[in-house]
């Protein structure tokens, strides 16, 4: 059972001016700065382990999926079912992360990961992998992660000083990318060689990130009040509704990868269209996150200083560029580099977007303000392969990507005009409160 941390409160260390945090950020150059708190390491090391599993586990059951239904609409399926939970728990998921301790949610949730791995272990083993069945399980992972990406995403800024939370957050990133390369290349050969082998490091990978965030110490955090209304759970929504900034950096990126996304149709563009293997898979699914991981790791050294709002805009518009090209491509060359600068350009809009919602978020609501931001996320991602896959089913795979690449472009132009306070946004700093 979860304790509540409303006894933190009076314990939160007191707040370092905007003068002095920006002085502090710009001057020291440490570019390892939130490396050096042993409890942000444990964490990086953990969400690093945890999303190389889950990029293993992504392209195994995508792959076999596929494999056993030919089918785009059963793809798509697969995201629609890990999407769900987000969207019917959010107004319970922010909650919790505000009230409770951070550390032991993504503690618990990332043990239900390592049972939902489990168990898609057993069905491979028992040569059980029905489609039902492996919804029922990712319906699970879906609930888990629900709860988890609040937390986790909340727990970062408890982790480090304030003045450290922009390079925490760049190598929070990096981390990510990283693993978004590494994970995919490494699950396609293994699966490959077995899809036991697959499940089987998945499922190590992911006992360690628990290991690893159980010997964090619990970190001091703000927490709501006692009092649970109504007015208290709608927090989030009140504040994004208020905050034109955050409104605007989170809902651009829900439209511009809900219509860009291409994530689902991997497969069938790795077997039918680029006539590759599941190794071909795994290196399409790796494409975007090594340019990435190449613009996250540019940034952590450099970070953007000027002109941060039009870098999310453009960035957005190069993402939508790239999403049609490798839609057109028959070509495994171009398609991959046309994946890698959708990475590279998701990168940039991601990097400024998350960075202005932790700084522009008072920590008491955070919690909930991520909440929503991950029913967003997941409405972009899951919800997105979902548009994909039934538009594959009717269209094709290629005009489905084509169209999707379009309509981003459009996205980024519409929000450019209609949120003149994010295009206008020069640093990366707090607001004056």
């Amino acid at each position: 059972m979860l304790g509540a941390d409303s006894a933190l409160t009076d314990a939160v260390p007191p707040r370092i001016s905007r003068k002095s945090r920006l002085m502090s950020t710009h001057t020291t150059g440490d570019r390892f700065a939130a490396f050096r708190h042993s409890s942000y390491a444990r964490f990086f090391t953990a969400r690093f382990l945890a999303a190389f599993a889950i990029q293993i586990v992504s392209v195994s059951v995508g792959w076999q999926m596929y494999d056993q239904t030919g089918s785009a609409l059963y793809l798509g399926l697969i995201g629609l079912f890990q999407f769900l939970p987000s969207l019917l728990l959010i107004l319970v998921t922010g909650s919790v992360a505000d009230r409770y301790n951070r550390r032991a949610i993504v503690a618990i949730c990332l043990a239900i990961g390592v049972l939902c791995t489990a168990a898609l272990l057993a069905l491979t083993l028992a040569d059980a992998f029905m489609p039902w069945l492996v919804f029922l399980v990712l319906t699970v992972f879906g609930i888990e992660r629900a709860f988890m990406g609040p937390a986790v995403q909340s727990l970062a800024p408890n982790l480090v000083p304030e003045r450290d939370l922009a390079n925490a957050i760049a190598w929070n990133s990096s981390s990510w990318q990283t693993a978004s390369i590494v994970g995919p290349v490494a699950g396609g050969l293994l699966y490959g060689a077995s899809p036991i082998a697959a499940y089987c490091v998945a499922l190590v990978m992911l006992s360690l990130a628990v290991l690893l965030i159980l010997i964090i110490p619990k970190p001091v955090q703000r927490s709501g009040s006692k009092a649970v209304s109504w007015n208290e759970i709608l927090a989030g929504f009140r504040f994004i509704g208020q905050e034109k900034v955050v409104l605007g950096a989170i809902s651009l990126d829900l439209f511009a990868v809900l219509l860009g996304g291409a994530v689902a149709l991997m497969p069938i563009f790795a077997r039918d269209i680029l006539v590759l293997g599941p190794w071909g898979l795994g290196l399409l699914r790796a494409a975007p996150g090594i340019g990435a991981v190449a613009v996250a790791l540019w940034l952590a050294f450099h970070p953007i200083r000027h002109n941060a709002g039009v870098a999310m805009f453009v960035g957005v518009a190069l993402f939508g560029l790239g999403t049609v090209v490798f839609g057109l491509s028959d070509a495994v060359w171009l398609s991959i580099a046309a994946l890698m600068l959708m990475g590279a350009s998701d990168m940039i809009s991601v990097y400024v977007r998350e960075t202005l919602i932790v700084l522009w978020t008072p920590d008491e609501v955070r919690g909930r303000v991520n909440a929503v931001n991950m029913v967003f996320v997941g409405a972009s991602n899951e919800l997105g392969e979902f548009r994909a896959g039934t538009m594959a089913s009717v269209f094709g795979a290629v005009p489905a990507v084509v169209i999707g690449g379009a309509g981003t472009l459009a996205v980024a132009a519409i929000w450019a005009l209609r949120f003149p306070q994010l295009r206008k946004i020069d640093g990366l700093e707090a607001p004056e409160r």
